[in-house]
């Protein structure tokens, strides 16, 4: 059977999208070719990204799977830009909500703001794309309020296991 497409390239483009080691087997079976000219080509494929100084990939045979990778050398460019770009910052207005939905979840947006005696919504929206809190419900009364409570995320965040490993309000209060 006449192929329709450069082998190496093909398995090159393989490798480089799969999302976990793939197995022989299965690439012999997409590039329709025999296990000799997989080996022949792989090989070939391998001395160029491996051997090669002046490539950052590499073929690695991980989990009984070929895999392609970046080169060790590389990890601390790849770091700089990969490593989660994490905004630690919130106002003032989202952070009382927070602590309002940790000591009082789950909660209505209703309920929030006559709390805290202001609108809610531009902290609500601040802390669910921050992932801090999320819907964990519905109020069974007219209207059917959202209900809110915090994430794992959340707890993550501020070093918790769960919700009530939080700090007793009452101890936070600052006293005159």
């Amino acid at each position: 059977m006449e192929q329709k497409y450069n082998i190496k390239a093909a398995l090159e483009a393989l490798l480089f999208l799969a999302p976990e080691p793939v197995k022989e087997k299965e690439l012999e079976e997409a590039l329709e070719i025999s296990s000799t000219k997989l080996q022949e080509t792989l090989k070939s494929l391998s001395r160029e990204y491996n051997e090669d100084p002046n490539r950052g990939l590499k073929i690695e045979n991980i989990a009984g799977g070929l895999i392609v990778s970046t080169k060790e050398d590389y990890a601390e460019p790849i770091k700089k830009l990969y490593q989660p770009k994490v905004q630690h910052r919130i106002t003032q207005a989202s952070l009382e909500t927070l602590a309002i939905i940790a000591y009082r979840q789950p909660i209505t947006r209703a309920k929030i703001e006559e709390i805290r005696g202001v609108k809610a919504e531009k902290a609500l929206f601040t802390l669910m794309k921050k992932g801090l809190i999320q819907e964990v419900g519905r109020l069974e009364q007219t209207g059917t309020p959202i209900l809110y409570g915090t994430t794992d995320l959340f707890l993550e965040h501020f070093g918790l296991s769960d919700i009530s490993q939080l700090p007793d309000p009452e101890g936070l209060m600052e006293e005159d």
